[in-house]
């Protein structure tokens, strides 16, 4: 199936405690149906120190989110839309938003 959400997205959390919250994808999980965005799903992890000069302590980073909880933000609107498929002149698939019709794919 085609990714509806990819690596360099702007989304919108739509569920759970970061609901509102927007960001950037860094990282899609496809086996696990996860994604990573940025400064969302906080969470803080005690790490050690691994080498000298490089310290330790408790860091707080970004946690997977499942990408059901996630809706792609249409750049036309800058509101969360859905998204389909549409098959170009030329046999290329694109994403298309559902709200206003806009490529979403360039």
């Amino acid at each position: 199936m085609a990714a509806k959400i990819k690596k360099g997205d702007r989304v919108q959390v739509l569920a759970g405690r970061d609901k509102g919250k927007r960001g950037e994808v860094l990282r899609v999980m496809p086996a696990e149906q996860r994604a990573l965005v940025q400064g969302v799903n906080l969470v803080k992890r005690h790490q050690r120190q691994t080498r000298i000069g490089e310290t330790g302590g408790i860091v707080t980073k970004e946690a997977p989110i499942h990408l059901s909880n996630l809706a792609l933000i249409d750049p036309k609107t800058d509101k969360p839309t859905r998204v389909g498929f549409r098959i170009l002149e030329d046999g290329k698939k694109v994403r298309v938003s559902k709200a206003s019709g806009e490529v979403l794919d360039a």
